[in-house]
């Protein structure tokens, strides 16, 4: 297996991971019934029925982040909403670094996936460019 295909491998790996702990972990909380919520998200700012939509539109985005085709924008979807969380998460005092590191590590997974958005990030040439120059 040569480099480029283990990168491949890896970047779809993380990128599954963080659309499970988006799906399982952070929006199944939003969607589900459960002691002290109505408290944590009134703490956070945000009213059970927000959180709620909130919920749905981290499940899309995760999704989205798995289909190649849409992997991109959902990528820049997802640092919107990180950059959100993180946001929340410090204007209620709390640990905020978790939402930064997703973001980061989603952007590794989807350059691995698609080494052009590696490429496009630290601007070196591409064929279509190339011809061009």
């Amino acid at each position: 297996m040569n480099g480029s295909k283990k990168a491949r491998i890896t970047g779809w790996v993380l990128s599954i991971l963080i659309s499970l702990f988006l799906i399982v972990a952070s929006a199944s909380g939003k969607f589900t019934e459960w002691e002290g919520k109505a408290e944590m998200f009134e703490k956070m700012g945000w009213s059970e029925d927000v959180m709620f939509k909130i919920g749905i539109v981290e499940v899309a985005i995760a999704v989205l982040f798995l289909i190649p085709r849409t992997a991109f924008v959902a990528a820049i979807l997802l640092a919107a909403y990180l950059g959100g969380a993180t946001a929340t998460h410090v204007r209620a005092e709390e640990a905020f670094f978790i939402p930064i590191v997703f973001g980061v590590i989603a952007w590794i997974a989807l350059g691995l996936r698609q080494p052009e958005v590696f490429r496009l990030a630290f601007g070196k040439p591409n064929a279509l460019t190339e011809r061009n120059l």
